[in-house]
């Protein structure tokens, strides 16, 4: 069975239990090319394992999960394939502290996609400058602050050329001072028509860079559209609480 071929990403009724618990429940979602899709929620809603599920880091119950229209879920896929494909940043840096930010970046494209050593080099230099860390090539990652480090770890997954990055709380453990320009790099990303889809409590950002807005609640999408949509004109009561937390938090 294919899925659409309009669809970079798309889960069809995904489940997905840990013991007991159940975490994703039924969920749909479609990701368009070049688009952008923020998952909002509050902490154990279901965000990050969706993104794990899609980059087949952990395995679903039932339900099927598409790539580009072909099932990434069969059993007969390839998961190492489907993961050159997508690239993930999650909010851990998960650098090598005993490699230079240019060995970091390298590493993938060398060693899992045969990318002559110079090519690859020459890409991670390029993305470097773009995300305005030229200068850090030789740098080990304990000589970069937060911001920087979470750049490279943004570099090191575009640096295999991903039809699809999933970004997992990338700010989550940064200063608030450096939230922007790791913001701002995604922002650019955007421009560049990246598709991506990025589980976040940034709110303020998920609707000014948002095509598509999911709150999940329970493991279940239980509302979906536009940012004008969700967090202008939300449906349901449950996300209206939501938002209204975080509007007397002064988070929205």
């Amino acid at each position: 069975m294919s899925g659409s071929s309009q669809a970079v990403l798309r889960l069809e009724a995904v489940r997905k239990t840990f013991g007991r618990s159940v975490v994703l429940r039924d969920v749909d979602l479609e990701v368009a090319p070049h688009t952008v899709t923020a998952l909002i929620g509050a902490s154990g809603s279901g965000k990050s394992t969706l993104l794990r599920c899609a980059n087949l880091l952990e395995e679903i119950d039932d339900g099927a999960i598409y790539l580009d229209g072909m099932e990434i879920t069969d059993p007969r896929a390839d998961p190492d394939a489907v993961r050159r494909r997508i690239g993930v940043v999650f909010q851990a840096y998960n650098l090598f502290p005993h490699m230079t930010v240019l060995e970091n970046i390298t590493l993938a494209p060398r060693r899992v996609h045969g990318v002559p050593r110079a090519e690859a080099e020459d890409r991670a230099r390029e993305l470097l400058e773009r995300l305005g860390l030229g200068g850090r090539a030789g740098e080990y990652p304990d000589r970069l602050s937060g911001g920087q480090q979470q750049r490279v770890a943004i570099v090191r997954a575009l640096a295999v050329r991903p039809r699809l990055l999933l970004l997992d709380e990338i700010t989550a453990a940064l200063d608030p001072e450096l939230v922007g320009e790791v913001l701002g790099v995604v922002r650019g990303l955007k421009d560049e028509g990246m598709t991506m889809v990025l589980a976040t409590h940034e709110m303020g950002f998920a609707r000014d860079v948002a095509d598509q807005v999911c709150f999940l609640d329970g493991g279940v999408v239980l509302e979906r559209g536009t940012p004008a949509e969700v967090f202008g004109e939300p449906r349901e009561e449950r996300t209206r609480r939501f938002l209204g937390r975080l509007v007397e938090a002064g988070r929205l």
